[in-house]
């Protein structure tokens, strides 16, 4: 259970979106930095205890409690001494009685010229700033015989990993389990994580039914929203679904209430153009609140941004390629960041091109593609964006920039994983 809950934060303001007058088709560099300058998050914070934290987004820093390591101690096992007390040459020290072990610290004082069994983990006992490996001694009457390490050896400093007070975990962090491990090192019980960003999900379109519910080859079973629920899931969101409303505007107005009454913002596809039957942007228009932001980018140009009722919406394509495209170039970053994430930029590399293209100039283009045994980017014969096949064959996105470009095998190109979307 939390510790408690933090008011949200106001939300965002109904011109969020707006495009300076006289603009016409963005670039998609340019969208995206419109998007990053404007969105903050919008959900409010609670205190959760490390067992409950795992995938939750910082709220705050948190400093370190304790250093790691507390205390100085052994690296290894084996025989702690004075280093400035040894002899010349080779050393032959008196063991004190006893022992130093992880959780039993040596009580008393390590004179100098005497040695000390010691084992991993054991703080360093006073009178001991240097061990030597068990395996490089020999023992006998009482004595250790070795031959000197370098001073300090096979031991860790108190706090050479984290000191007191030190950043620990930064704001916008989404925990890991090696970020628990580092919480849990330096004494932090608990952790302030900003609530789950709740997600909504609407299809539009008359067209749609349900996987399976017809053989009708005039209805499209919608694969937008099972896909868009899924990454949404994985980019750690909780989701509403709204199911698919038909080309009314009157029941998509009723769904967007539905959604800004228990959600932070809304994910749609379809009706996202200018068409007669496009109402997600014109609902968005008769709000006063719609950006149509013509993106210069293949597939995907019309996304449609808008406000309702305080909550943003992204109004996605209807295409299933193009909805893909920009959920991950456009959603994801922004969404993140309304979580309390940082803006989230597309991680990628270069590859050698196995394939040939004619690129025209304008648009930025994103292909569907998958890398072959020797590291070369191939991508899917056919560009359509009702090919929902190239979606599962992908890996990932092959990267073009907005100028022309002859693209011959073997031309480096920028590889963008679906892993590095935190697809897996």
């Amino acid at each position: 259970m939390s510790a408690g809950k933090s008011p949200a934060p106001p939300p965002l303001t109904d011109d969020c979106f707006a495009l300076p007058p006289g603009v016409d088709w963005t670039p998609v560099e340019e969208a995206l930095e419109r998007l990053r300058a404007r969105l903050r998050p919008v959900v409010g914070s609670e205190t959760l205890p490390l067992s409950q934290a795992d995938g939750r987004i910082l709220a705050r820093d948190h400093a370190a409690p304790r250093a790691n390591p507390p205390g100085p101690n052994a690296a290894v096992d084996g025989y702690g001494f004075a280093f400035a007390s040894l002899p010349a040459g080779d050393a032959v020290l008196p063991l004190v009685p006893g022992r130093a072990a992880a959780g039993a610290p040596f009580g008393g004082r390590v004179p100098p010229g005497q040695a000390i069994r010691i084992l991993t983990g054991a703080l360093l006992p006073e009178g001991v700033d240097t061990v030597v490996l068990e395996e490089d001694t020999r023992t006998g009457n009482g004595e250790v015989a070795f031959r000197p390490p370098k001073p300090g050896a096979n031991t860790r400093k108190a706090g050479e990993d984290i000191a007191a007070g030190a950043v620990a975990l930064r704001a916008g962090t989404r925990l890991r389990p090696t970020d628990l491990a580092l919480a849990a090192a330096t004494g932090l019980a608990a952790v302030e994580v900003h609530r789950p960003l709740r997600v909504a999900v609407l299809s539009t379109g008359s067209e749609l039914s349900e996987p399976g519910a017809t053989a009708d080859p005039g209805r499209t079973y919608d694969a937008n929203r099972p896909m868009l629920l899924g990454l949404l899931a994985r980019w750690g969101f909780e989701t509403v679904d709204l199911g698919a409303a038909t080309d009314d505007r009157a029941e998509i107005r009723a769904r967007f209430e539905k959604a800004a009454a228990g959600a932070d913002a809304l994910l749609t596809s379809g009706g996202a153009s200018a068409g007669d039957e496009d109402h997600v942007s014109a609902l968005l228009k008769e709000a006063g609140a719609l950006a149509d932001w013509r993106i210069a980018l293949k597939p995907g140009r019309p996304l449609a941004l808008g406000m309702w009722g305080g909550m943003p919406v992204f109004g996605l394509p209807g295409n299933p390629v193009a909805a893909l495209v920009c959920a991950l170039i456009f959603a994801r970053p922004a969404l993140l960041r309304l979580a309390g994430a940082p803006w989230a930029e597309a991680r990628g590399f270069t590859v050698p091109a196995g394939f040939a293209k004619s690129k025209k100039p304008g648009r930025r283009e994103y292909l569907r593609a998958r890398l072959d045994a020797e590291g070369r980017a191939e991508v899917y014969p056919s560009e359509g964006s009702g090919r929902i096949a190239g979606l599962s064959w992908a890996e990932g996105l092959v990267e073009l920039a907005d100028g022309a470009r002859e693209i011959a095998r073997g031309d480096p190109v920028r590889f963008l994983p679906f892993a590095g979307f935190d697809l897996g």
